[in-house]
């Protein structure tokens, strides 16, 4: 799916588009340290280009994963079947997903 994002890279500027984090105060924000959100952001979000840039600041393909495997919460059921899919992930490996397993093994009498 993304085999050409490096060449595609060199081609386009690498910053997160402010329309993905309206809600932050970008001045003081710090793109290492909210890397999960912005990740987030771009899965539920983003444009194609966009996933270039996540790509470029966090290590590749491999390093998005590992972050997509972090993240507490998608707002959309859908957003973790594409990110099983398009990271060749397990629905158990992510985070969001075995939080929710927890949440409703408690809810269940």
């Amino acid at each position: 799916m993304w085999s050409n994002w490096e060449n595609e890279v060199k081609q386009q500027d690498v910053t997160i588009p402010e329309r993905l984090l309206w809600d932050m105060d970008l001045e003081n924000f710090d793109l290492q340290k909210n890397k999960k959100i912005i990740v987030q952001r771009v899965i539920e979000y983003g444009l194609p280009e966009d996933y270039n840039t996540i790509f470029s600041l966090y290590g590749g393909i491999q390093g998005v994963k590992e972050i997509i495997k972090q993240i507490h919460h998608f707002r959309y059921p859908q957003d973790i079947a594409f990110v099983c899919i398009a990271f060749n992930l397990k629905k158990e490996e992510l985070e969001c997903y075995r939080r929710k397993q927890l949440r409703e093994r408690h809810l269940n009498f």
